[in-house]
């Protein structure tokens, strides 16, 4: 199967993951670019960043329009990540290909245990908002973004939940300002490794990745996200698995 015909499958997949759940199709696209198109590690967060911010920024424009975006609050939260991104995208570059390899894999698993045990809506502040460890989590998002080319959703979401008692709607809608914020501010600090990237592999995947996420809007509106949620989970863990065995062996 030809490079081109598998950017444009796994575009869409990531798409679809990110337009249904708000989060999640960037842990897909760092495997896929990586084992799928042959790119380095290194080379696959970069052009993860760049096809989330894409994606994100459409899907994010889709939940607007629905009116499920707290712009004031999304803002607040995504600016105390600006810096720890660019900060950590820089540090990036200077990691073993396995380092950020196994890291990845690490979050990949976290993340698929968060989405098989959704976070009760309470959380544990009772619906209290507090300033400061919103602050904090919106800075440890934003460091993990910039370092392993993620958007955070998986972890975004949640966080908006509890930290700052949103509904899953709203948290969804607005966890898409955080990740096109964190995501172009890491990219901020990558120019000079995004201009060697095979663009002729990332615009297809990146053209089929925003239309997957107007699919994965819909396709939230019709499907349980209890279930949307544990089938992604699943075939998280199986690639968590898959990338610890290819970089330990």
């Amino acid at each position: 199967m030809s490079a081109l015909v598998l950017a444009l499958i796994a575009g869409a997949v990531v798409g679809l993951a990110l337009g249904a759940l708000g989060g999640g199709g960037s842990v897909l696209a760092v495997p896929a670019l990586i084992y799928l198109l042959g790119f380095t590690p290194a080379a696959a967060t970069t052009a993860s960043l760049i096809i989330v911010t894409a994606t994100s920024a459409t899907a994010l424009y889709a939940h607007a329009r629905a009116g499920h975006v707290r712009w004031k609050a999304g803002a607040a939260f995504a600016a105390a990540g600006i810096l720890p991104a660019a900060l950590a995208g820089a540090a990036a570059a200077r990691l073993p290909q396995a380092a950020l390899t196994i890291a990845f894999a690490a979050i990949a698993a976290l993340a698929a245990v968060k989405m098989l045990r959704p976070a009760d809506p309470a959380g544990a502040t009772g619906g209290v908002v507090r300033p400061g460890r919103a602050a904090g989590t919106g800075a440890g998002l934003g460091a993990l973004t910039g370092l392993l080319g993620v958007g955070g959703g998986f972890l975004t979401v949640p966080a908006l939940v509890t930290v700052l008692a949103f509904e899953m709607q709203a948290a969804v809608g607005t966890s898409l300002l955080v990740i096109t914020t964190n995501s172009l501010a890491s990219l901020a600090t990558r120019a000079g490794a995004a201009a060697s990237l095979d663009w002729a592999v990332i615009g297809p995947f990146i053209g089929t990745a925003i239309l997957g996420a107007w699919d994965g809007k819909r396709l939230a509106a019709k499907v349980s996200g209890t279930h949307l949620q544990r089938l992604f989970a699943v075939v998280l863990l199986a690639v968590a698995a898959f990338m610890l065995a290819d970089a330990v062996t």
